[in-house]
């Protein structure tokens, strides 16, 4: 399952707040039972709203997912080989 987008959140919020007004005002919930269910029942329409609002369209780029260049778009035939790690051992943090 994709992570959640900014729109998203902001229909999902938005759902939440007004169901959850709509629903106090016209039921006229005053006791803390009728209150929690309006509350709820707002919280379930918002995530349903969040849920199946359609995803943006493109993947979403995680670190390291990226394919590696062909020797032909590199402009380099000879096999590349990853650089040392300069700085990431303990004794570049604590200066020994």
């Amino acid at each position: 399952m994709q992570r959640p987008n900014a729109a998203q959140y902001a229909y999902g919020s938005a759902v939440v707040v007004l169901a959850t007004a709509a629903l106090l005002l016209l039921t006229g919930a005053t006791g803390p039972p009728g209150i929690a269910v309006c509350c709820l029942a707002g919280l379930l329409l918002g995530v349903l709203v969040a849920v199946t609002m359609p995803g943006g369209t493109r993947p979403v780029k995680s670190p390291g997912t990226t394919p590696a260049p062909s020797a032909a778009e590199s402009g380099n035939d000879a096999a590349r080989t990853p650089a040392a790690q300069v700085g990431a051992g303990a004794d570049a943090r604590t200066g020994r």
